[in-house]
């Protein structure tokens, strides 16, 4: 599920592209005192992933944006939207808005037979453990560090990396007894377009500042089974990759072909 957001600029402001840890302390603050307050300090996916606040460019007094809050704990949402409804004034770093206006979504990859294309609106983090170097054939430099993804590596790491990711979701965020990526046959997605890579300065925790390498995806899928369409719902929901609650992974459908129903002339039945 999503929490969209309406906001409108307080004045004139610009745009703040390192608005990561002040947006994600924002939303703790919503949250605090709640069931989900203690999941703050765990060493483990968060629960929640967000969109920047779009489109990204200066603004003027006035101006609207939008923030998605996207999480599988429709109970986490009620929270945040809760909070933001009796503190409207939402300033991220020095940008400074105003809830407008907030409202559900639940976006859905479509039944099994629908095809489309998953975009990352934000930086996709993918990091390949130090003791699986070797097997990509990645030059290691001593330590135990992990590296971040770049093309040089090649797509197995990557899509080996999303599936154990979304795996451990699956696992935090829903029932047991429900088959995750890994205990079924078959890619999460059918093609891969990479957009770009960049890298950027993020304040991770308070005092510590890193530069992350990112990168920006077309995901084209098509649904082979209610197996498989939670999966890539879940993703919906989480956030692909890592760093989720800094808003990274963030992704969003960009395009959707239903399955249509045979028509009856087409099945060569009687009028």
């Amino acid at each position: 599920m999503r929490l969209l957001i309406r906001l409108k600029a307080r004045r004139n402001a610009a745009y703040d592209s390192t608005y990561h840890h002040k947006l994600r302390g924002r939303i703790w603050d919503a949250l605090a005192d709640t069931e989900y307050d203690k999941e703050h300090d765990k060493d483990r996916p968060k629960g929640f992933v967000y969109s920047n606040p779009f489109p990204p460019k200066d603004m003027s007094e006035g101006d609207e944006r939008t923030l998605l809050v996207a999480s599988p704990h429709e109970g986490l949402l009620t929270h945040i939207a809760r909070d933001l409804q009796s503190e409207r004034e939402l300033n991220i770093g020095e940008m400074p808005f105003r809830v407008a206006d907030l409202s559900e979504l639940d976006p859905d990859v479509g039944e099994p037979g629908t095809s489309g294309t998953i975009e990352t609106g934000t930086g996709l983090l993918v990091r390949i453990p130090p003791w699986r170097h070797d097997e990509y054939g990645i030059e290691d430099h001593g330590g135990n560090t992990a590296t971040y993804w770049r093309p040089e590596h090649t797509m197995e790491p990557l899509r080996n990396q999303l599936e154990s990711n979304l795996d451990k979701k699956h696992g935090l965020f829903l029932p047991d007894y429900l088959s995750g990526p890994s205990d079924i046959d078959g890619d999460l997605f059918s093609g891969y377009e990479l957009i770009k890579t960049f890298a950027i300065p993020v304040t991770v925790t308070q005092g510590e500042r890193r530069t992350l390498v990112l990168s920006k995806w077309r995901f084209d899928y098509t649904v082979r089974d209610d197996d498989h369409r939670r999966h890539l719902n879940l993703a919906l929901d989480t956030g692909l990759g890592e760093r989720n609650s800094l808003g990274f992974g963030f992704v969003n459908i960009t395009d959707k072909t239903e399955v249509t129903e045979p028509t009856q002339e087409a099945n060569g039945a009687d009028t």
